[in-house]
């Protein structure tokens, strides 16, 4: 049994805080962003596609996002699909342009988005922690094969809980800066 190699567990957490940082991306804080609208779908041609295979979108202003759709035929139904996505957005068109101007948060929002940011960062904590377990199952392992020793594993466990905590550290970092950029006014 090899030894665990820490590059594939510093790889499988950085994966955990990709993953984070692409939740926390969905998030409305109350500024226009793409992502955004990257969960909304557009009935076209028939089928259902996602939002940024019939159209540009942009982020003209802080509070203003807007779809420049390539085919004509489309504008109403892109305007249709973010209207229906549960967004809570009203959007206006205009020619081939659906502009989707971004209300204002309340109080009440801004706290449940945190609540919400807290849920994604324990999750990629939770992530985290599942992969220095694996670490350390690894090197337990590979001492009862014989191919580590008690000082091994335990210098293994040591170097596992350093990456670990790092991890950790960033995660409570990128919450900490979420949290402050959802409650900003």
């Amino acid at each position: 049994m090899p030894a665990p190699d820490l590059k594939d567990l510093e790889k499988r957490m950085s994966g955990a805080l990709d993953a984070l940082k692409h939740e926390f991306g969905g998030l409305r804080t109350g500024r226009a962003h793409i992502s955004l609208l990257e969960p909304v779908t557009v009935d076209s041609y028939g089928a259902e596609m996602p939002l940024n295979q019939v159209g540009t979108v942009s982020a003209p202003e802080p509070r203003m996002l807007a779809v420049a759709v390539w085919d004509k035929s489309n504008v109403s139904a892109v305007e249709k699909g973010i209207r229906n996505s549960g967004l809570g957005l009203n959007p206006v068109v205009d020619g081939m342009t659906v502009r989707v101007p971004i209300p204002e948060l309340t109080e009440e929002r801004r706290v449940d988005l945190t609540k919400v940011a807290s849920g994604y960062a324990e999750q990629a904590k939770i992530a985290i922690r599942n992969v220095r377990r694996h670490g350390i199952d690894d090197a337990k392992a590979a001492e009862k094969e014989g191919d580590f020793s008690k000082d091994d594993v335990k210098k293994a466990e040591d170097d596992i809980q350093k990456l670990t905590d790092t991890y950790v550290k960033k995660v409570d970092e990128m919450l900490a800066e979420k949290q402050q950029e959802i409650m900003q006014v």
